[in-house]
């Protein structure tokens, strides 16, 4: 296997073996506490722009199955501590390996995944590069890492035409900020037909299809780069349509209604975090995938107030609006870390929606 390297923004090496596409990328770093679900991160749009270090030290283990979250993989890079080549599962379909060559993905394994997770911890989520050069001048790299920006990754993941589920008793408008396929699955298999809409869709045709109610998905990026989106959420928001948010989706809705979002030091990458509903008290593990949190201090107390917080760090995670039916949440009730403790959300929304059975 070659050498490959991965080179932090802040000057640290460390030295792997080359696995997926041997180039260079250059990324945001992010590591991810799943020890499973790998092709669903792979998949998942959320990671437009980023390279994600696993912090499980052997991923592929049961191979690339049936679970794509989306109809290619969208991560920058793959990092990891050891890669299983010898998959075994029934549902199993290649390795790892061969899936991050055809999708011209670059990766590194070998590398202590431990210590790397630790300095993201304490330094903060940075930018990266991964390249199979050992020939690279540290300082002509560092410049070029640092100069990184994700930009505009919504406009890159987003469906690019309308697309229809059809039959169900509802009629759910999904606004596809970079949603993983779970998210209209679930709606589907919830009695929902389910209409899928690229991000610049504007409001006006949302709502003048008359849907009973409206999913703002999930998605990558600064939430704040959204400005145009951000305006048609606000039109939406006016509209007293149903709406049911989450992730990117929630804090969107939170910046049209006179909220601030910031950037979390190292994020909420994984399937076991535990978010607390405020009105029952009860705790849930959830699935999260999310850079920026909502600063609720900064929300009216007229309009919204927090329905989950985090449990490790108090940050929101949730917001009941007051005036209006619209109800978002940060991490995801589609997905299924283990439990499917969230998935009760879907039932809301459905009730949201005047619950017609």
């Amino acid at each position: 296997m070659k050498k490959a390297f991965l080179i932090l923004a802040d000057g640290t090496v460390y030295e792997g073996k080359s696995i997926g596409a041997e180039r260079e990328t250059i990324s945001e770093i992010v590591f991810n506490t799943s020890m499973t679900g790998y092709l669903e991160v792979l998949t998942d749009p959320s990671y437009s722009g980023q390279a994600v270090v696993m912090t499980y030290p052997l991923i592929g283990n049961y191979g690339i199955t049936p679970d794509m979250e989306s109809k290619r993989p969208w991560v920058g890079g793959y990092i990891v501590r050891e890669l299983s080549r010898i998959p075994s599962n029934f549902r199993c379909e290649g390795t790892i390996q061969d899936f991050l060559e055809k999708n011209d993905i670059p990766g590194i394994c070998g590398i202590d995944t431990r210590a790397l997770t630790i300095r993201l911890r304490e330094s903060g989520t940075m930018n990266g590069m991964i390249t199979t050069d050992e020939n690279f001048k540290l300082d002509e790299v560092l410049e070029r890492i640092k100069a990184y920006s994700t930009g505009d990754e919504v406009s890159r993941t987003t469906c690019s035409e309308k697309e229809v589920l059809p039959g169900g008793k509802y009629k759910v408008a999904l606004l596809d900020l970079g949603a993983k396929a779970n998210i209209a699955k679930s709606l589907h298999e919830c009695d929902c037909e389910v209409t899928i809409y690229p991000a610049n869709t504007t409001a006006e045709e949302i709502i003048a299809s008359k849907p009973d109610g409206i999913m703002l998905s999930n998605g990558p990026g600064d939430p704040k780069v959204c400005t145009d989106i951000i305006k048609e959420v606000k039109k939406l928001y006016d509209s007293d349509i149903p709406i049911f948010a989450i992730c990117l989706g929630h804090q969107l809705m939170a910046l049209a209604t006179g909220a601030d979002t910031y950037k979390l030091k190292y994020g909420h990458r994984g399937g076991n975090h535990p978010v607390k509903d405020m009105e029952t008290g009860r705790v849930y593990i959830s699935s999260q995938n999310h850079g920026y949190v909502v600063d609720e201090k900064t929300l009216p107390e007229s309009v919204a107030v927090p329905s989950f917080i985090n449990v490790n760090d108090g940050t929101c995670e949730g917001l009941k609006y007051l005036s209006k039916n619209v109800y978002t949440v940060q991490f995801h009730p589609e997905a299924n870390p283990g439990p499917k403790d969230s998935s009760y959300l879907f039932d809301k929304f459905l009730d949201m929606m005047g619950n017609k059975d």
